[in-house]
């Protein structure tokens, strides 16, 4: 009897562990299925939470638009749906995504030669005293200068070209990116640097190792700010040259020309358009991404 007595609680733990096992890996399997779910359900929420904010602005400016438009509040004023009009006429006729296109590929072309100049004259302006003191005033004076001003300049010496175009673009954005690169290694804590060479990273290696990294969230902001000159600058210079290629600056001056406020528009909600699709897939994310591997920020996609 107790040998039988043993045996039956032998087997009853064995049978409450195997059904414990049993139900663990049927709660693991329920949450394998489940995760996906959970995952593209954390992910909707996330680009509604990212979307909601700058979609509530439009749909108030919009609002606000045809608001001022019933009430007359300017007899030039267009309604929301006339330049949306305008859009879609370009669409059909076949200029709206050339002109897009031309002005994209020019401001990026410029912009990735900007960077190219700034960011290597930022960082020698930093570890070159004399030619920062030289340098340094000019850089932020062309800075300063409006766009306007440029184009003329450029045309002169170089002609109604995609030189003189890219001339403006050059001189808008690289004294903006050379001088945030040198205010952000300039922001750079002494101690940091004194712990870098004292280990060995001295010179170009510490550049790279210790001064480059420690840099970077305002390496971003310099960048940043570099894109906004140039694109306000390709702009301008697109409004005032008259190249071979037409861009949106061209639609900007054919509405002005012909006086249709509605076409004005259409062009300046294309430039802003523009403006937010770079923020938003190209900066924003690169700074959460510096800012998260810095415990600056929470998780990228955040």
């Amino acid at each position: 009897m107790p040998a039988t007595d043993t045996e039956d609680s032998r087997q009853a733990v064995g049978g409450d562990a195997g059904g414990s096992g049993d139900s663990d890996e049927m709660a693991s399997g329920l949450d394998a299925l489940e995760s996906p779910v959970s995952a593209t359900a954390a992910t909707s929420r996330r680009l509604l939470a990212m979307a909601a904010p700058p979609l509530a602005a439009v749909a108030l400016v919009l609002a606000l638009w045809q608001l001022a438009h019933v009430l007359n509040w300017s007899a030039t004023l267009p309604a929301p749906a006339a330049v949306w009009g305008e859009l879609a006429a370009a669409w059909s006729d076949g200029t709206l995504l050339p002109s897009l296109g031309h002005s994209m590929l020019r401001c990026l072309i410029g912009f990735a030669a900007s960077a190219a100049i700034g960011v290597p004259l930022g960082l020698l302006l930093t570890r070159a005293a004399p030619l920062r003191t030289v340098l340094g005033p000019i850089l932020s004076a062309v800075q300063s200068l409006p766009a306007a001003a440029l184009v003329p300049v450029a045309v002169i010496a170089l002609g109604n070209s995609e030189g003189a175009v890219y001339a403006v673009v050059l001189l808008g954005a690289v004294p903006s990116i050379a001088v945030g690169v040198t205010a952000a290694v300039d922001q750079i804590p002494p101690l940091l640097l004194r712990a870098g060479r004292s280990m060995g990273a001295g010179g170009l290696r510490g550049a790279v190792h210790v001064l480059v990294p420690a840099a970077l969230p305002g390496f971003v902001t310099a960048l940043r700010q570099g894109w906004t000159f140039g694109w306000r600058a390709l702009m301008t210079a697109e409004l005032i040259t008259a190249t071979p290629l037409p861009g949106i600056g061209r639609m900007l001056d054919a509405g002005r020309q012909s006086g249709e406020l509605s076409l004005v528009l259409a062009s300046v909600v294309l430039i802003l358009a523009v403006g937010v699709v770079v923020e938003s897939v190209l900066f924003a994310p690169m700074e959460r991404r510096v800012l998260h591997s810095r415990g600056l920020a929470t998780a990228a996609g955040g």
